[in-house]
C-alpha cells in the first residue's frame, strides 16, 4: 500500500516566528551598535559652546603672542622616553618651569592621559612613557613666556614604540 505525504503548509505560526527572528535581528544589532556608541567618543569638542564662544578673542590674541615669540617645541619618544624640547628662533632651549603633555585618542577619550615631564640638566624635559601605537593627538602645556604659557597641539603617529610622525 502506497503512503500519500501531505504537503507542508505554511502557517501564520511560521509568519510569526519569521517576524520575529527579522525584527529580533535588527532590535539585536541596533542595540550593540547604540551600546558602542555610548561607550566611545561623544563628539564633543567643548562642554559648552557658548561659554567657549565669549573667550575666542582672548584665545586668539594668546595664540599671536606666542606666535611672535617663535619657540618651537620637539616631541621623541624613543627606548620609552618621552622628550620634549622647547627652543627659541636660535635654537637655543628655553628655560621653561614645567611641561605636561596630553595624549589623547582622536576619536575614543577613554585612553587620554596627561604626563608630566621633568626637566634634565640639557634643559630637555623628558620622562618614562609608553604609548601605545596608532594616532595620537598631542597637547603640550608648558610654564614659559607669555602670561597663558606655552600652548601646542599636533597629531603624531606611533608605530613600534617611536614616533613615524
Amino acid at each position: 500500500m502506497m503512503r500519500h505525504h501531505g504537503e507542508r503548509q505554511f502557517t501564520g505560526l511560521h509568519m510569526l516566528a519569521a517576524l520575529v527572528t527579522f525584527f529580533g535581528v535588527i532590535i539585536a544589532v541596533n542595540l550593540v551598535m547604540a551600546s558602542f556608541a555610548t561607550r566611545s567618543w561623544t563628539g564633543l569638542v567643548v562642554k559648552n559652546s557658548y561659554v567657549a564662544s565669549q573667550t575666542f578673542n582672548d584665545t586668539v590674541a594668546a595664540m599671536r603672542e606666542q606666535d611672535e615669540l617663535g619657540w618651537q617645541g620637539k616631541l621623541s619618544l624613543d627606548d620609552g622616553i618621552i622628550a620634549y624640547r622647547l627652543e627659541d628662533r636660535s635654537g637655543a632651549v628655553i628655560g621653561a618651569q614645567s611641561i605636561d603633555i596630553t595624549f589623547k585618542r582622536p576619536s575614543y577619550e577613554g585612553a587620554d592621559h596627561t604626563v608630566a615631564l621633568t626637566r634634565r640638566d640639557d634643559g630637555v624635559f623628558a620622562a618614562p612613557h609608553r604609548l601605545d601605537d596608532g594616532i595620537w593627538v598631542v597637547e603640550v602645556m608648558a610654564a614659559a613666556g607669555s602670561r597663558t604659557g606655552w600652548h601646542q597641539s599636533f597629531r603624531v603617529t606611533v608605530a613600534g614604540g617611536r614616533i613615524v610622525r
